[in-house]
């Protein structure tokens, strides 16, 4: 596949640092990037994900789903130059669910 039909990511953190940026196919599925995204976390981050269920990608304000494609996710931006397009990262980690159970008052 030629170079330019890749798409240039970076991933901008809660503290206003960045990952990436890092070049993907169109055919890539946000799930795969979210997968690189905690391969590549800096381990000094106060806040860490444990899993790429654990993060969420917004781009042009919406949220990502897992199974959508970069390529679908990229918005026209008719003219521009090529440049990365950031995305903003959320970590929010899973809650186990408790069991509940009956409570004697």
């Amino acid at each position: 596949m030629p170079e330019e039909d890749l798409i240039e990511l970076k991933f901008r953190l809660y503290d206003g640092s960045d990952i990436g940026p890092f070049q993907y196919l169109p055919t890539s599925t946000i799930g795969m990037v979210k997968e690189r995204i905690v391969s590549e976390w800096p381990k000094d981050k106060k806040i860490m994900p444990k899993s790429a269920n654990d993060i969420k990608l917004i781009n042009a304000g919406k949220i990502l789903e897992n199974s959508r494609t970069v390529g679908q996710c990229r918005m026209p931006f008719g003219e521009l130059p090529k440049a990365a397009i950031t995305m903003h990262v959320v970590v929010q980690q899973s809650v186990p669910k408790s069991k509940t159970g009956n409570i004697s008052l």
